[in-house]
């Protein structure tokens, strides 16, 4: 069996679930009056999920000791997804799911360019050409075009 389509399709699975977060998060919001609690919310949920999908498949939950020797800076992923659900939540009744993932996309596309480049946060190297920064621009033209309704 080839993994590798059952990752490609994995990976366009969850990017198709990001929009669909979004407007249900956007809808709580609303509903609370709070896109922060709806975020707080959606967490409490993920964090339910997840804790239920290690008692099924039966996590030793005596590893997690080992997360105390994970450098400090690596708790800062919690921070950001938060920052990131958040915003979502406040921008995509705001700007619309189609520009806010538009431009979301640019901002994740940036990102690992650089990242990539310089190998930071111990990724391997992947150095900047032009099909990549092509692609980026393609990024920035397709912000433009769903913009411009």
């Amino acid at each position: 069996m080839n993994y590798q389509v059952i990752f490609i399709v994995c990976a366009i699975l969850a990017g198709s679930f990001l929009p669909i977060q979004a407007g249900l998060n956007a809808t709580l919001g609303d509903a609370v009056k709070s896109p922060i609690f709806a975020a707080f919310a959606s967490f409490g949920v993920g964090t339910l999920a997840l804790l239920l999908y290690l008692l099924l498949a039966g996590f030793d939950f005596s590893t997690a000791r080992t997360a105390g020797q994970a450098p400090p800076s690596v708790w800062l992923a919690g921070v950001l997804g938060a920052f990131y659900v958040s915003a979502i939540i406040i921008l995509a009744p705001k700007l619309g799911v189609a520009l806010t993932f538009s431009l979301i996309v640019l901002g994740q596309m940036s990102a690992s360019l650089v990242l990539d480049h310089f190998g930071l946060l111990g990724l391997p190297v992947q150095s900047l050409n032009w099909p990549r920064i092509l692609g980026t621009i393609c990024l920035v033209l397709g912000v433009v075009l769903i913009r411009k309704n």
